[in-house]
């Protein structure tokens, strides 16, 4: 997946992920989805978002996640 929309720049918002260069974080973003799952609701708050910084917003928090298997031992 390509992250074409997020830039990283120690000179804004200390170097966090943000969306196009802008001052609004892949962070901000994420905890805009958690806040308002109506993605209307969303947009009103957020203008500036479309689909494609959202969609990229997701896509690049996953890929910072580690993905390991744990073994669940019975209790």
């Amino acid at each position: 997946m390509a992250f074409d929309r997020i830039t990283v720049d120690p000179l804004r918002m200390g170097g966090e992920p943000c969306i196009r260069s802008s001052r609004l974080t892949v962070r901000r973003v994420l905890h805009a989805l958690a806040a308002y799952p109506d993605r209307a609701e969303l947009r009103r708050e957020y203008p500036e978002l479309d689909e494609e910084d959202i969609r990229q917003s997701l896509g690049f928090a996953a890929t910072m996640l580690d993905d390991r298997v744990l073994e669940v031992k019975p209790a």
